[in-house]
């Protein structure tokens, strides 16, 4: 079976800033916007999102809503997480910070009918997409989506639909297309870029054979194998051309998505319609993919910060702490071979601190020294282990820093007290004591 071309190898060209969060719905680029060479993006600090940045509201005076469109992959609750493959506990997790955002999800019908402006929705909408038919969509995704009662699109290409393995088998799909599954394309081979180009290279109808392939043969495989009318593309890996665009509207398509980040509004480009790709070792997308801005009709709001750490931390990946001189620690009691003296903490605003190991509890912990001032602080812990020339990866985790509840004083202040505290206001204070209130 070909290997499937990673989607992380096409997010290489964009800055890792533009990747979390850019409205690029306003800012479109040009038509080849990818890159051949594969590149891990950098890790990004989880701070608050450029969509909800901005307290102003939205100045639209027509459709105010913002679709956030989610785009995965394959799941796994075994396998190491990937770029393309995410924990499926990681993925419950962000399926019930949907829910309790209150975010409204959308089948594919509904968003062409307010693409095409034959309904309204709600401010806040996801459309989650799951591209390729990997089998772990029917055994890991599904049972969540169903249990939400979400609404999913699965982005197809022909040579995997049935194609043995870890490929989803017609009765798969068929079946979740009964509980709120919408099909869309995503070619017939699912070609890297390097193959497009060569298709291109032989010429103006060489290339329109190729593209009659990989896009109409794929469309009228699926309307004929799935029996719903296929009208959405999902670009493999994002990378296309303008004769693309040509093809797809040669062949009947109206609706063609990108892997580009940013919220969809109704007057989006059709052909290239920006998605969120959720990567499993990258928390900060989906933060950013659950943030909206506030409009005319809604208030803003923040993003779900969604964690794993394969080692026991506190302040809890994700969580909120009140303290704003927290302990920051990791039970490393399950790593074997761990090298101690390797040891390294990093913490954002301090850099590396001079975190302690403990033999007996085997926890390396660092007591913060200066009031976090932000509303997230991340950290990253990483290790040697004996007889290992390298260092691990890194754990990383991001934790909320609960400034308003930070603020509030626990008990009411006796008379005295709030006299005195008035009175502070008029008397000036030690500038070393007021900066850090």
């Amino acid at each position: 079976m070909k290997r499937l071309f990673p989607t992380a190898l096409l997010l290489a060209l964009l800055p890792f800033s533009a990747l979390l969060g850019q409205d690029s719905a306003s800012s479109p680029g040009p038509a080849e916007t990818q890159a051949e060479t594969p590149a891990t993006p950098s890790s990004a600090p989880a701070t608050a999102s450029p969509e909800t940045s901005d307290p102003t509201v939205s100045d639209e005076t027509e459709d105010a809503t913002r679709i956030s469109v989610l785009g995965y992959h394959e799941f796994s609750a075994t396998e190491k997480a990937t770029e393309m493959r995410i924990p499926t506990a990681k993925f419950r997790l962000q399926m019930q910070a949907i829910k309790d955002l209150g975010l409204n999800v959308i089948t594919l019908e509904d968003f062409i009918a307010w693409k095409q402006g034959k309904k309204t929705l709600p401010d806040r909408s996801i459309l989650i997409t799951i591209d390729d038919g990997w089998k772990s969509v029917y055994t890991d995704a599904y049972p969540i989506l169903k249990e939400f009662e979400f609404p999913f699109t699965l982005f197809l290409y022909k040579n995997y639909v049935d194609g043995g393995g870890k490929a989803l088998t017609s009765e798969m799909i068929a079946e979740m297309q009964k509980y709120g599954a919408s099909v869309g394309s995503h070619s017939t081979s699912h070609p890297y870029p390097s193959t497009v180009r060569k298709a291109q290279r032989k010429g103006p109808e060489e290339y329109q054979k190729f593209l009659n392939a990989e896009m109409g043969d794929s469309k009228k495989f699926l309307e004929a194998k799935f029996g719903s009318p296929i009208i959405t593309y999902a670009y493999p890996g994002g990378f296309h051309t303008p004769e693309m665009f040509d093809t797809a509207e040669m062949v009947g398509y109206k609706h063609l998505f990108t892997v580009k980040p940013g919220k969809v509004k109704q007057d989006t480009n059709n052909m290239e319609i920006p998605r969120y790709i959720i990567l499993g070792t990258h928390d900060s997308i989906f933060e950013y993919a659950t943030s909206f801005r506030a409009t005319g009709n809604s208030l803003g709001s923040a993003g779900a910060i969604i964690q794993t750490t394969p080692h026991p931390v506190t302040p809890a990946p994700g969580g909120s702490t009140e303290d704003r001189l927290p302990l920051i620690s990791a039970d490393l009691s399950k790593v074997e071979g761990l090298d101690p003296e390797s040891l390294v903490m990093r913490v954002s605003g301090f850099g590396l601190v001079p975190a302690k190991f403990d033999p007996a509890t085997k926890k390396f912990s660092w007591k913060v020294n200066r009031r976090l001032r932000k509303p997230t602080c991340d950290v990253s812990v990483q290790w040697k282990l004996q007889e290992k020339p390298d260092m691990e990866m890194p754990m990383r985790w991001t934790f909320v820093i609960n400034r308003e509840a930070a603020y509030q004083p626990k008990t009411a202040p006796s008379l005295p007290q709030a006299i005195q505290e008035k009175s502070n206001e008029i008397i000036p204070q030690d500038p070393e004591n007021k900066s850090s209130n």
